[in-house]
Parts: structure tokens; sequence; C-alpha cells
């Protein structure tokens, strides 16, 4: 089995990916690998920080590393909160003060369509590589749903009948943004 330290100490998206790789990787989060850094996302793109987040471990540690940025893309608020959807109420908010953000500014708006982006940056064997996922949806109007994280009660994707905090882990993997971009890692990495 080989291990890859996953840039982040996010125990949900830790889990979701474990959950996509199954025996083949051990998916270790910063923590485990003994790292207590916070790692800054100071760009404009999904992109430009899931490579800052990666350079900056295989800096540290010189071991094979991935990463991750994902952000919820509004049509109607111009692709926001985009890279900032972590912090979009604001450097200290929390889930619940984000969903409430774009709730209120997605009042009266008819086009809720919407976008999860997720892109991920490997480091492997000194080389960097890229995979991207995307699954389109709409913005509802109220709260729906106690399982998941971030926007994931707001959210539901084309083709679904619920949003990603009413479905099981399995059932969200159906349609998860993280899981395309993830999938697209470890076809890659059963290549070499």
């Amino acid at each position: 089995m080989h291990t890859l330290i996953f840039a982040t100490n996010n125990r949900n998206k830790v889990a979701e990916i474990q959950s996509l790789v199954g025996n083949n990787f051990e998916i270790i989060p910063l923590k485990e690998a003994g790292i207590e850094i916070e790692i800054p996302e100071p760009h404009d793109q999904l992109e430009a920080n899931a490579q800052e987040k990666a350079m900056t471990i295989f800096n540290l540690t010189n071991q094979d590393c991935f990463s991750e940025d994902t952000g919820l893309e509004i049509a109607a608020l111009g692709g926001a909160p985009g890279v900032k959807s972590a912090r979009y109420a604001g450097d200290n908010s929390n889930a619940q003060a984000n969903i409430d953000l774009v709730l209120s500014k997605m009042t009266g708006i008819e086009n809720r369509t919407a976008q999860f982006r997720t892109v991920i940056c490997l480091i492997w064997k000194n080389q960097t590589y890229y995979f991207e996922g995307i699954c389109k949806g709409q913005i509802l109007t109220t709260m729906k749903g106690e399982n998941g994280f971030g926007y994931d009660p707001i959210f539901v994707a084309d083709g679904a009948s619920k949003s990603f905090a009413n479905m099981t882990m399995e059932e969200k993997n159906q349609f998860s943004h993280r899981k395309k971009a993830v999938t697209q890692l470890f076809e890659f990495l059963g290549t070499l």
C-alpha cells in the first residue's frame, strides 16, 4: 500500500476520499504526517491554491502528496463564493454563516444554477499533475438535511432529488465533484 499525504486536516474530506480509493492507498492528513501548520490560500484561482498547498507539503516532507481546493460557483453571484467558499462570510466564519450569506444574497433570484468545482494538485515523483471534477446543480431556497459539510444542505445536483446533506456518502459519491477529481487522480496513479 502506498501512502499519500493529503494537504488537509478536514476529517470529512479525508473520509470522503479514503472511501473512494479503497485499500490501494493510505490517505494521511497533515496532522498524522506530523505537520502542524496552517497553509495559506492566498490565490484567486482554485488551481493556484491547490498547487500552493501541495508544494508547501512537498517542500516540508519530500514525499508524494496531493491537495485540493473546492469552490461553490453560483452563476447569479458571478461565480461567488468560488475560491473564497470556506471564508465567504469572513475569515473566521463557519459553514452556517456562509450558507446564511449565500441564501440572503440569493433571495428573490430565480436563476439558481450553481456548480461545485474541485481541483486536485498531485506531486508525484517530483512532477506536478492536475485533476478537475465538476458537479452542476441548483441552490435551494432553504437548508435541507443533516449530513455532509459546507454548502451540502443548500445544493441539489442535477439529476438528484435531494440535497447533498440528505444523502449518504455512497449516494453523494454518485454525483460528487470531489469523486470525479479523485477518480481521475487514482486512475492516473493506476497507470504508473
